[in-house]
This record gives structure tokens, C-alpha cells and sequence, in this order.
């Protein structure tokens, strides 16, 4: 990831998972004919995958950064597990800094060419280290779906594209050159495109790339990227990427983006620890840019959970039927929010059969400059409330924006559900932007 300015719009469970030697795990494929639910990635070979891209730095001077003999190595091992797997694949060439440099595009048979969906990761080091979590972590785990995507022949309706880049830690190097080589009308036909650079930190966030800002789309590819975590039970927080890493360039061309990130140097707050374990106080990865980002340096927890969320996404969103069933119903007509009131936002729910789920999510778009003055519940048809965010005297930062899951098994599905928002002090104020609820 390039350095940069990152910063948290709401700012994960340590205990560092080693990667060690392990067993390779493979998925069975789906009964002909059918299109399976995104498969459960299993974290070994994505382990598998770190380790070998460690061996190629440790053969190679130590790193796997542009110009140098393993960065082709790592491209070299990517490419030909694709090869082998029946992805289509090319090596696009550009010059940074007098050297040649590679990204690897692979296209997977298929899907309508006229609406594409990409994924991508870089594949290269910096030079002061082999990279392991910056970012073999993303491109090993983009690998395993890839595979995933073929041992269960996965037949989308998009057409998938993925991309591994170079020169990302010159400036984001490889994804520009590749988006700038693309016709106006080649940049049409993708739909969106989802980014994956740093996903094991060692003392993890779990931070979803905000759609604030990104072209108009990408608020899509957030809530599906939410939806895998509200499901596992694990809260979510919305970060401000900006330019830092290469969803940069497609954003620039007003492709939607969307992206996970478990954090760089930045440090993790006291109460982002008492929400997701870990230490606080201290980097999210302490390695970051340093000879000692190595297997080592990996959250096997972290990087199993975003790996399952890449696979979610890319499944969901390619149209294959996979992630989670079922229908959306949302409001985004704003409610103010005044000083020492309680304001509620309605949505009404029909068409589902029974009860509402025991994971019902709920995701929550609100602006407010002092949101530990909040209580949030939502309200069921028969007026039971669930408690969503108690206030908090020490929680001074501003705006709500993300996806609880609530055990909602014993309420009627259809009827009017409601927002309800209180204000229990002075002096701040703020906006219910919009709600969903997804059955």
C-alpha cells in the first residue's frame, strides 16, 4: 500500500496467526448445471499461497519489489496457477523508474463481456521487505477465489476480470497505466471494480472502503462488502482510502469501487480494541514497509474472515446467486435529528414468507457531529425494540455509518419496521441519512 494520509470515517482481533507449512485444502465443484452459494475459502490455502510468495523473496534478496527478480517470480507463480485453473491470462508491460514492470489480467470464460466486474490486488513489495501482508495477503486471497471460481465453474452473469499489479508501492503504478489503456468504451463495460491490499494485518480493523465521495455505484459494492461481515457477527467501520492504493485510477474514471483493508500504520483506538481484540495503542501492522512484514507478521483470523468477503462479493455482485438471499427494503428519505428528540425512519416489509431471519442486517447511514449523544434501536412491527448503539459520553466522533445484525428469528417479517434515533443531549445534531433492512 503507498504511503499516504489514511483516515477512519467511523473507526481488529489479534492474536497473530503464524503462516506456517500447511495442508491444501480443495473445494468441491458444484453439480453440473448449478451455480453454488460463495464458497467458505478455506484459509490454509490462502497460507499456502504466503508461503511461497516468502520463499520467492527469501530466493530473491528479500523482497518482491518492482525492477527485481522476485517480483517476476511472484507474477510467474500467480500466472501459472491461473493457467492451470482455465483462466485467461496476459502480462501487460509498462517502464517505471527504467525497469519493465508486469500486471497479470485474468479473464475467466464467459459472463457478458459488455459488463464486467473487476477485482484486483497488487503483488508487489516494497524493497525494504518481502511483503506479506503488503500486500501478498490480498493477492494470495484473490488467488484462492479465483481457484474457487473454477473448481466450482462458476458460470456468472458478469464477466470476471482480475487484476494483479506492479509499481503500486511507486504510486500506484501498474493499475494506472492499465485503466489509462483502456478505450472510453472498454471503461464502460466495467460495472465495478473491488480492491484488496492489505487484509491480515496483525492487530486487525476491519475497515470497508466508504462509497462517500466514489463514483456513483459504489454505495452498492460497500453494502455487500458489510453484508458478509454483519453476517459473521463482526462490526465494520468505514474508511477514506482516497488515492492511497489502486482502486485509485478506476475511480478517477468513474468506474463504482468498493474494498477491504485490516490497516497500515495508522494506530488502533481503545475502543476499537474493546470492539475487535487486539491492542490498543499500537499499529494496526507494525511491519508496515519494514524487512519484517513475513508470515509471520499475519492475522490468520483476519485473513480468513476478508477472504470469505471476497469470495461473498464476487459472487453476489457477478450474479451468480450466491451471498445472501432473500430482498432489500430500505429509506432514504432524510430525517433531521434535533437536539433532545426521538425521531423515527419507517420502512415497510411485505413479500417475505414468515419470520425475519436470526441474522437480520440492518445498515445505518446517519450524520451527526457528536454521535455518543445516539441511542438507536430499531422497532419491530409489534413495537419490540432492539437495541442497535447505547450513548457514550467518550465516544466524540461524528456519523454512524454501518451494519448491525440483530436476532430478529421471533418478529413477523412483513409490517412496518422503524428507525427509531434519540438525541439525549445538547448542542449536536444531525441527519438520518438513510436505513435497510436485508432479509
Amino acid at each position: 500500500m503507498v504511503i499516504k494520509n489514511l483516515l477512519p470515517v467511523v473507526a481488529g482481533l489479534a492474536l497473530v496467526g503464524a503462516v506456517l507449512a500447511v495442508p491444501v485444502a480443495t473445494a468441491a465443484p458444484a453439480p453440473a448445471g448449478t451455480i453454488a452459494a460463495a464458497p467458505d475459502i478455506p484459509v490454509a490455502n490462502v497460507q499456502a499461497h504466503l508461503n511461497q510468495l516468502q520463499t520467492i523473496a527469501t530466493n530473491n534478496g528479500g523482497n518482491r519489489a518492482h525492477g527485481k527478480p522476485g517480483y517476476k517470480a511472484s507474477i510467474d507463480y500467480v500466472k501459472a496457477k491461473l493457467d492451470a485453473a482455465g483462466w485467461v491470462t496476459s502480462v501487460k508491460t509498462f517502464t517505471q523508474s527504467g525497469a519493465t514492470g508486469y500486471n497479470l489480467i485474468a479473464d475467466w470464460p464467459g459472463g457478458d463481456e459488455n459488463s464486467v466486474l473487476m477485482a484486483g490486488s497488487h503483488l508487489d513489495s516494497v524493497a525494504a521487505g518481502p511483503g506479506i501482508n503488503d500486500n501478498g495477503t490480498g493477492s494470495a486471497g484473490l488467488l484462492e477465489v479465483a481457484l474457487a471460481v473454477s473448481g466450482n465453474q462458476l458460470k456468472p452473469a458478469k464477466h470476471l476480470r482480475f487484476g494483479w499489479w506492479g509499481a503500486e508501492e511507486l504510486g500506484l503504478v501498474g493499475s494506472t497505466n492499465y485503466v489509462n489503456s483502456l478505450s472510453a468504451t472498454e471503461k464502460s463495460k466495467i460495472k465495478g471494480y473491488l480492491n484488496f491490499d492489505m487484509t491480515g494485518s496483525p492487530n486487525p480493523g476491519y475497515f470497508v472502503y466508504s462509497a462517500s465521495g466514489q463514483p456513483t455505484g459504489s454505495i452498492d459494492l460497500q453494502r455487500v462488502l458489510e453484508e458478509h461481515f454483519a453476517a459473521i457477527g463482526v462490526p465494520t467501520e468505514l474508511t477514506t482510502v482516497g488515492g492511497r492504493s489502486d482502486h485509485a485510477a478506476f475511480a478517477q474514471a468513474g468506474i463504482p469501487i468498493g474494498g477491504l483493508f485490516t490497516g497500515a500504520e495508522g494506530t488502533k483506538t481503545a475502543a476499537q480494541a474493546q470492539k475487535w481484540g487486539g491492542t490498543a495503542n499500537t499499529a494496526y501492522d507494525a511491519c508496515y514497509h519494514r524487512a519484517c512484514d513475513r508470515t509471520t507478521n499475519v492475522n490468520a483470523t483476519a485473513l480468513d474472515r476478508n477472504t470469505d468477503a471476497v469470495a461473498y462479493s464476487i459472487w453476489k455482485l457477478a450474479g451468480t446467486g450466491g451471498g445472501t438471499p432473500g430482498k432489500r427494503f430500505e429509506n432514504q428519505t432524510d430525517v433531521a435529528i434535533p437536539d433532545l428528540t426521538t425521531v423515527e425512519s419507517p420502512v415497510t416489509v411485505s413479500g417475505v414468507t414468515g419470520n425475519a431471519p436470526s441474522a437480520l442486517q440492518v445498515g445505518v447511514d446517519i450524520r451527526h457531529t457528536f454521535r455518543g449523544d445516539l441511542q438507536i434501536d430499531l422497532v419491530a412491527p409489534d413495537g419490540t425494540a432492539y437495541r442497535l448503539k447505547s450513548t457514550s459520553s467518550s465516544d466524540s466522533a461524528d456519523n454512524v455509518n454501518t451494519t448491525y445484525t440483530v436476532n430478529a428469528s421471533s418478529e413477523v417479517a412483513n409490517g412496518t419496521w422503524k428507525l427509531q434515533v434519540r438525541d439525549t443531549a445538547r448542542n449536536d445534531t444531525g441527519t438520518i441519512n438513510g436505513w435497510f433492512l436485508q432479509f
